[in-house]
């Protein structure tokens, strides 16, 4: 699992993923606070580790350093 995420990616993965889960605390929904709970920590994951699953399958890299 070489790192394939950007400084600026994770960022905003990590904003993201924040906002997500705060959604989640707050709406009423069982199915939609499961949903946005999901998204909201694979967001976090992906930040934390700078990897994501849909760049490695497209080939994208916008990490400088694995470049």
């Amino acid at each position: 699992m070489s790192k394939n995420i950007g400084t600026k990616d994770r960022l905003i993965r990590l904003i993201l993923g924040i906002f997500s889960l705060i959604s989640a605390y707050v709406v009423q929904e069982k199915i939609l606070m499961i949903v946005l709970a999901a998204f909201g920590l694979f967001c976090i994951f992906q930040a934390t580790f700078s990897w994501c699953a849909w760049y490695a399958l497209l080939g994208k890299n916008t990490c400088p350093i694995q470049k």
